[in-house]
């Protein structure tokens, strides 16, 4: 069996992809360099690609050329809190990633793809609710020629209903090296500590029962 894992770096896609390999799946490992505010993500994502053991696929997509995100835009500031969906949204970041891992499943006759979406402790991304994923099955199982042979690829977001918590807790009985992971929102050798990712994840570890292995310049106590 083969499974197409979005690897962005973070922690998140990191499970999500272990499980995939958990379960079986021989892993092809796609991540996107899209004009992202902070390249260190990109390197992580080699990092974990690595340690999978999988094929690694790096796919261009520059959405500095549209804009309209805190991460791709660098007039557009990083938001230490918010209500709502906050600036840090890629505008249908997902519907595109999900799409060329559609189209890699095809070409290299895969099973399934391996996203690692949170519906539970997440920013409020409109991308990452149960029913945004039962949308794009019913895409897929319509616009691909698999789909239409009846051998449709399976999307599967493990992560969805989980705590971050949870996702950490998973994580560790897998093994995933988490010290290799990315996931601050600003450029830096050391993750910030205060933007929206690095607050949930901190506070992910800590109800974990876990210590997040980065290196942060702020804490909260």
């Amino acid at each position: 069996m083969k499974a197409v894992c979005l690897v962005s770096g973070g922690m998140d896609s990191a499970v999500a992809a272990a499980i995939a390999k958990q379960q079986g799946y021989e892993i092809y490992a796609l991540s996107f360099d899209y004009g992202q505010r902070n390249r260190k993500e990109l390197q992580a994502a080699k990092e974990i690609a690595k340690w999978l053991g999988g094929k690694h696929k790096i796919i261009e997509a520059n959405l500095r050329q549209i804009g309209g995100s805190a991460l791709t835009d660098d007039s557009i500031e990083v938001p230490e809190h918010g209500n709502g969906i906050p600036p840090t949204y890629v505008p249908a970041r997902n519907t595109i990633f999900l799409s060329f891992a559609l189209a890699y499943a095809e070409v290299i006759d895969a099973d399934a793809i391996f996203i690692g979406v949170n519906a539970v402790d997440y920013s409020g991304y409109p991308d990452c609710r149960p029913e945004y994923i039962e949308a794009f099955q019913r895409l897929a199982n319509l616009a691909t020629k698999r789909g239409v042979e009846g051998k449709p690829v399976k999307i599967f977001a493990p992560l969805l209903h989980m705590s971050k918590a949870e996702i950490v807790k998973k994580g560790m009985e897998l093994g995933v090296p988490f010290e290799k992971t990315w996931s601050c929102y600003r450029e830096g050798d050391a993750a910030c500590g205060r933007c929206d990712s690095c607050r949930l994840r901190l506070k992910a570890f800590k109800e974990a029962g876990f210590e997040d292995p980065l290196e942060y310049e702020y804490k909260e106590d």
